[in-house]
């Protein structure tokens, strides 16, 4: 598995260069840049100006500006934020745990939620639990997450004033108080995620259960006399995981995207809320730090998918 794991991190690298070509290009044909309003700016002479775009390089090629940043950035160097007066690594590195923390939290609570409700209800489809479960599945992945965000907001703050609407870092509270302090604020935006993620893989993973308990294996395992939690756990769900391990996968951009719009909603200080400040100052370097950060996470969340698969299936192969 170890030569199987190089020889991916070997093709991811190529891919990793493309989409940073293909980020870098787009950013610098975009119109406006971090320097475009002192042009406009009376207090500031034309000739500082010039000799800004020229220190930063705003003036050269598109392909030698990508050459430089990717030399700098291979050096550690992830470029200079304008609006912030800060290292791009820098803000990224205060930001990136928090959207860690939210989004790792949030994705658990959708396995934990999507697991037992999608197979109860491929295990018995058509019953009474699997019509209530996909129901509410089909309620909870029809809402978007902004309207579902207000709506906890005017329950969960405003009416019973049980959690706080706004995520703070600067918690006064230290020891126990201030862990239960960092876990309230936290609730919102992951049950905001985890919910609508959760519901979305619960009908996958009951359709793709019902797709393996109808094969010979599962009724040859019943006839043998084998008890039926064994039937479900051994030889349903570890079959029926394998499309379901892609689905995540293939859902990493989509719940990055569904971040940004949550930390906006609940002033969260992850990277989703630093690429919106970041898009309306024309900060460009930062644009690119985040989104390049999003590709980097959707390609290791894939490789760990093509992992769980030789896990899941033995007969698959690393070789």
């Amino acid at each position: 598995m170890f030569n199987y794991l190089v020889r991916r991190l070997f093709i991811a690298l190529p891919s990793l260069l493309g989409i940073s070509l293909i980020l870098f290009t787009v950013l610098a044909l975009a119109p406006g840049d971090p320097f475009s309003e002192l042009a406009n700016d009376p207090s500031i002479p034309p000739a500082v100006a010039a000799a800004l775009r020229h220190k930063f390089g705003l003036d050269d090629p598109i392909y030698l500006r990508y050459f430089h940043w990717l030399v700098a950035m291979l050096h550690g160097d992830w470029g200079y934020s304008f609006a912030s007066r800060v290292d791009v690594s820098t803000l990224i590195l205060q930001r990136l745990p928090t959207t860690l923390y939210v989004l790792g939290a949030s994705q658990i609570l959708a396995l934990c939620v999507a697991l037992p409700v999608g197979v109860y209800a491929g295990v018995r489809p058509y019953s009474l639990g699997d019509q209530i479960a996909s129901t509410l599945a089909l309620i909870g992945f029809s809402i978007p997450t902004f309207f579902t965000g207000l709506v906890l907001i005017l329950i969960f703050s405003i009416w019973l004033d049980w959690l706080p609407f706004v995520y703070r870092t600067d918690i006064s509270a230290t020891g126990f108080a201030w862990y239960w302090a960092y876990i309230k604020e936290a609730i919102m935006p992951v049950a905001v995620l985890g919910l609508f993620q959760g519901a979305v893989w619960t009908r996958f993973v009951r359709a793709s259960v019902l797709d393996v308990v109808r094969l010979d294996y599962v009724t040859t395992a019943r006839a043998k006399g084998l008890a039926e939690h064994t039937v479900v756990l051994k030889h349903i769900t570890r079959n029926a995981m394998i499309p379901v391990v892609t689905l995540v996968a293939l859902s990493m951009p989509i719940v990055f995207g569904g971040a940004v719009v949550t930390e906006q909603i609940f002033r969260v200080p992850g990277i989703g809320s630093l690429l919106i400040s970041a898009i309306l100052n024309n900060d460009t370097p930062v644009i690119m730090g985040v989104t390049f950060i999003f590709s980097c996470l959707v390609i290791v969340f894939n490789l760990i998918a093509d992992l769980l698969y030789g896990w899941l299936d033995p007969r698959i192969s690393y070789r």
